[in-house]
């Protein structure tokens, strides 16, 4: 595991796309995964969440995982080959252990219906579920929470 750097951003964008090309079919449309991945490569979606953000990349460059602002996971995602390998499971404890070192007391963040179960299994609670719409297609993530104190 090694700390992001702004060279990165090329490859957090690839990841970003290959995580939803290659495992959101399981509970999404293609219409969904469409508009979803398209977001990497749109000007102003991404840029400041990447660029400004503190995180990971696990493995040889198997996924990453990103706090911005400092008491949110704004991103966590794994390419398809390293699915179900604890790359996600790593990220996320280096994450809760970067905020907790930091003194953040509870970390937020929106879900996809893919990450939630992981989340879960980890101690977050949901806390609601969001409908909100990427180019007009509907989606639903939820807000989740964790105390790290």
């Amino acid at each position: 595991m090694r700390p992001i750097q702004a060279t990165d951003i090329p490859l957090l964008r690839e990841i970003f796309v290959d995580a939803i090309h290659s495992q959101a079919a399981q509970v999404y449309s293609p219409e969904q995964i469409h508009a979803w991945a398209s977001l990497a490569w749109l000007p102003g979606i991404l840029d400041r969440t990447l660029e400004e953000g503190q995180g990971w990349i696990s493995g040889v460059d198997d996924g990453f995982a990103i706090r911005h602002p400092s008491n949110r996971l704004s991103m966590l995602y794994c390419r398809g080959r390293s699915s179900r390998q604890g790359h996600g499971s790593a990220l996320l404890k280096a994450i809760e252990c970067d905020a907790q070192r930091m003194g953040i007391k509870r970390l937020q963040t929106e879900a996809s219906l893919l990450s939630r179960p992981m989340l879960e299994r980890r101690g977050w609670m949901v806390i609601a579920p969001e409908p909100f719409t990427i180019a007009g297609v509907p989606f639903l993530h939820f807000k989740m929470e964790k105390s790290l104190g």
